[in-house]
């Protein structure tokens, strides 16, 4: 690339990371909040709670590309075009079609990091999410102790706990253990945490007491302890198997699935509409790319207003994108709703390039034109101050 290229390439490929890095964050944040009980209710520390949100930002992230580069592209031109470096290369003997390069590898680098994303990384951090949050859902020390009621784990063994605190630490805990009918055995700890290890899962207790009332003796044995570990690994589900849905799947497991998967045979739709949208993935990002740069890639002067070509770039973005996620919910119970999006694609591409090879220059009618300059001074009659458009 020349000079000319590594600078467009670098300004919209920084324009692109600032934009998904913005708008990834505040939709992450979004869906983050849901989680907050994890940290409430379930007493989960916030690297746990951090931990388990994260995973989800693939997925947002490889929506939001697409919409990022388009974004990213329309202020590089907007930018270009305000210091008049689009008139000046375009006298120099810069076409169109080869002022589009720079922004062709820019989107090469997106619709990678895209296909990237949709085969792999989306599909394994949302499996990695729905088994962390299976672990913690699933697991009675952090579902049934709830404070201040008397949980029957088993029907000879009893655990109540007075308070949650942050960190995970249990408040005030309480143990009647009948289970072993030879013995009874009772447990009062000032405070306590939960231990998860390759052994088990333990309930670790700190400063208490333990009173063991054994068959044939008339006292307790009394015990003051400073820690004690009660096994609970029983009473624990860390191992159970998960299903796994259809988006958790790679695309290679969409693409050959499994002859005997249950959730195949009972939504075979589903996954053909998957599989399309994974192969659609990274071919967005080319067809926003060229819908931005045909309506704002063309040399314009400095006097004339970008609006209409900046509004129907963002009307053509948008209706591209949910003509295509209406194609990939039809695809479910039609295979033929995938053909007619990956013609949608190919037409949108095809008919940007060839207004880009051609140097045309989308404008609105003149009519229009005429119309709103007319609005306007009638406006500035009204309020007795010019109005622009």
């Amino acid at each position: 690339m020349g000079s000319i290229d590594r600078y467009i390439f670098r300004t919209t490929l920084a324009s692109f990371a600032l934009v998904l890095v913005s708008l990834t964050g505040v939709i992450w944040i979004t869906q983050a909040l849901r989680g907050i009980d994890l940290m409430t209710s379930q007493g989960q520390t916030i690297l746990t709670f951090l931990g388990v949100t994260s995973l989800v930002i693939p997925a947002l992230v490889l929506i939001i590309s697409p919409i990022a580069l388009m974004i990213a592209i329309s202020h590089t031109l907007n930018k270009l075009a305000t210091d008049s470096e689009i008139i000046v290369m375009n006298a120099a003997g810069f076409s169109p079609f080869r002022l589009f390069r720079p922004f062709f590898y820019a989107t090469t680098v997106v619709a990678v990091m895209v296909a990237l994303i949709a085969s792999y990384l989306a599909p394994d951090g949302l499996r990695r999410l729905k088994r962390w949050d299976a672990e913690i859902t699933a697991d009675v020390l952090t579902n049934i102790l709830q404070p201040g009621r008397f949980a029957q784990l088993d029907p000879n063994l009893t655990i109540r706990i007075r308070e949650r605190r942050p960190g995970g630490v249990l408040v005030g805990i309480f143990v009647d253990d009948r289970r072993d009918p030879k013995e009874r055995v009772s447990i009062i700890a000032d405070h306590g945490t939960v231990l998860k290890n390759e052994g088990g899962s333990f309930l670790i207790l700190e400063d208490g007491n333990l009173q063991r009332f054994e068959l044939g003796k008339r006292d307790p044995a009394l015990v003051a302890f400073g820690r004690y570990a009660f096994d609970m690994s029983k009473f624990s589900n860390q191992g159970r198997d998960v299903t796994l849905g259809i988006r958790e799947r790679y695309l290679w497991e969409l693409l050959v699935p499994a002859a005997n998967d249950p959730v195949y045979l009972q939504l075979p739709g589903q996954f053909r509409a998957e599989l399309h949208d994974r192969f659609m993935a990274p071919i967005y990002p080319f067809a926003f790319a060229v819908l931005t740069f045909a309506f704002l890639g063309a040399p314009r002067t400095t006097r004339q207003s970008r609006n209409f070509s900046i509004g129907g770039s963002i009307l053509a973005v948008f209706g591209l994108r949910m003509a295509g996620f209406a194609c990939s919910v039809l695809a479910v119970k039609s295979s033929l709703a995938p053909v007619f999006q990956y013609l949608m694609l190919a037409a949108s591409i095809g008919v940007s390039v060839w207004i880009i090879v051609g140097g045309v220059v989308l404008e609105p009618p003149a009519a229009l034109i005429e119309a709103i300059n007319k609005s306007n001074a009638r406006l500035s009659r009204l309020f007795g101050r010019p109005v622009t458009a």
